[in-house]
This record gives structure tokens, C-alpha cells and sequence, in this order.
């Protein structure tokens, strides 16, 4: 198999919640494979990974968008849209809120689901309609082992990732025939600052090591390959399916 099928070149990829941690690593990743990038974060303060990403040649854009308005988020980027084509989409902004279910308000719990699932489906929206009338395209939801598991203390969580993979998969059976493939990746757990908690406490920390088969944390870096992969040709027959990419915890 030629590696060009991995190639991004002459493509252009949009990634939220591109600042740090795994939205980070993949855009860079996207950029070494070749790809422009649009990045969007919540602040404007995306200078780093743009410097990184464009040290691989990207052209890089930035744009501060808040995702918590999903509505004005995606008004907002209808100007980013009409002055060009976005070929990759990769929807990976999100929060937690850690709590028991009981204890949980309605603000929290609506913050959870407009950033981790409203601005999934908004983007996605604008993005698949320009992807539809191209006849081609890739977008790739960032889902979470909380896409098949219940969790703990985080239900709002479990929630919005049960939902981005049964969107995903509704997605995929709607546009696949068009030529735009909707996908998504399940991070396990990764060492990044949303982790940070359950990291601090010891004893958490030695439990999810000791289920995990690769003996580890993963990190940020260990998403790239799924991410390239799926925004590239190589992907074109791949549709509706959520890659689990967790050191093997789901198996154990």
C-alpha cells in the first residue's frame, strides 16, 4: 500500500479545542501529513500550536469561537467556510463536570452536552453541507471509552459521548452515499490536563493502570495515527465506525 494514501496535501482540516492535550496533537499531526489548518478555540491564544503546525509548512488560520453558544459558534464560522473548502473536520472540543448525578444542576449538566454534542452537530451541519455539494469530505468526532461505559461521577460526560457515536453513526448512513465519510475516535485515558484529576489521585491512577493491557497512560501523540488515517484517502471506505484507541481497555 503507497503512503500517499495518507497524505493530506493540497487539504485543509479544521480542529476544535485545538489549543492543547489531544485536540493539539492531531492538528499538528494533520500538518506533518500535509494539511492546512483552521484552528478553533474558545480563547485567542492558539499561537503555540499554530507555530507548531506551521513549521511543517501548514497555512495556518486561527479563530476564537465559543462553542458553549453552539448557534453562534457555527454563524460565526460561516465566513471561514465560504473562503474555502474544509475537507477534514475534526470535532474534539469538550468538558467534564465531575459530580454525583444527584448533586448535578441543569446549567452544568446543559454546559456538558452544548460543548461535548450541540457543537458536534452544529459544525457538522455546516461543515457536511459544503462537504455534500463538494462530494467529499471527512469528519471525525471525538467520542470517549464513556461512548460504551457508564463512568463514574461524570453522567453528563457519558451522556454527550453515548450520543456523539450514535450521531456519528447517523451521520454516516445519511452522507456515506455522497462520498463524505463520518467517523469517530474513542480515546481511552489519556495524559493530558482533562485527566489531570483522576491522575492526581493515587489511587485511581494505580486502578485504571493496572486494567490498562499496554501498561500505561496513553498519550496525546498515540491519537495521531487514527486521526490521519481517518481524514485521509486511505479511510474512503470506512464509514459509521468509532476506532477505539485505549491501550486495549475495552479488551481486558
Amino acid at each position: 500500500m503507497s503512503t500517499e494514501l495518507f497524505r493530506l496535501d493540497g487539504r485543509t482540516a479544521m480542529v476544535t479545542g485545538a489549543r492543547t492535550g489531544i485536540g493539539r496533537a492531531i492538528a499538528v499531526g494533520l500538518a506533518a501529513a500535509g494539511a492546512d489548518l483552521v484552528l478553533v478555540g474558545h480563547r485567542d491564544d492558539l499561537g503555540e500550536v499554530a507555530e507548531e503546525a506551521g513549521s511543517h509548512g501548514a497555512a495556518v488560520e486561527q479563530v476564537a469561537v465559543d462553542l458553549l453558544q453552539p448557534r453562534t459558534a457555527a454563524e460565526a464560522l460561516h465566513p471561514v467556510f465560504a473562503a474555502r473548502d474544509i475537507d477534514v473536520l475534526v470535532n474534539n472540543a469538550g468538558i467534564v463536570h465531575r459530580g454525583p448525578v444527584a448533586e448535578l444542576g441543569l446549567d452544568d449538566w446543559q454546559r456538558v452536552l452544548d460543548i461535548d454534542l450541540n457543537s458536534v452537530f452544529a459544525l457538522s451541519g455546516l461543515a457536511g453541507r459544503q462537504m455534500l455539494a463538494r462530494g467529499s469530505g471527512k469528519i471525525i468526532n471525538i467520542a470517549s471509552l464513556l461512548s460504551f461505559q457508564g463512568g463514574v461521577l461524570v453522567p453528563a460526560y457519558a451522556a454527550a459521548k453515548h450520543a456523539v457515536a450514535g450521531l456519528t453513526k447517523s451521520m454516516a448512513n445519511e452522507w456515506a452515499p455522497h462520498g463524505v465519510q463520518v467517523n469517530a475516535i474513542a480515546p481511552g485515558y489519556i495524559a493530558t490536563g482533562f485527566t489531570a484529576a483522576l491522575r492526581e489521585d493515587a489511587e485511581r491512577d494505580e486502578e485504571i493502570t493496572r486494567r490498562i493491557p499496554a501498561g500505561r497512560w496513553g498519550r496525546p501523540d498515540d491519537l495521531v495515527g487514527a486521526a490521519v488515517f481517518l481524514a485521509s484517502a486511505a479511510s474512503d471506505y470506512v464509514n459509521g465506525h468509532v476506532l477505539v484507541v485505549d491501550g486495549g481497555w475495552l479488551a481486558r
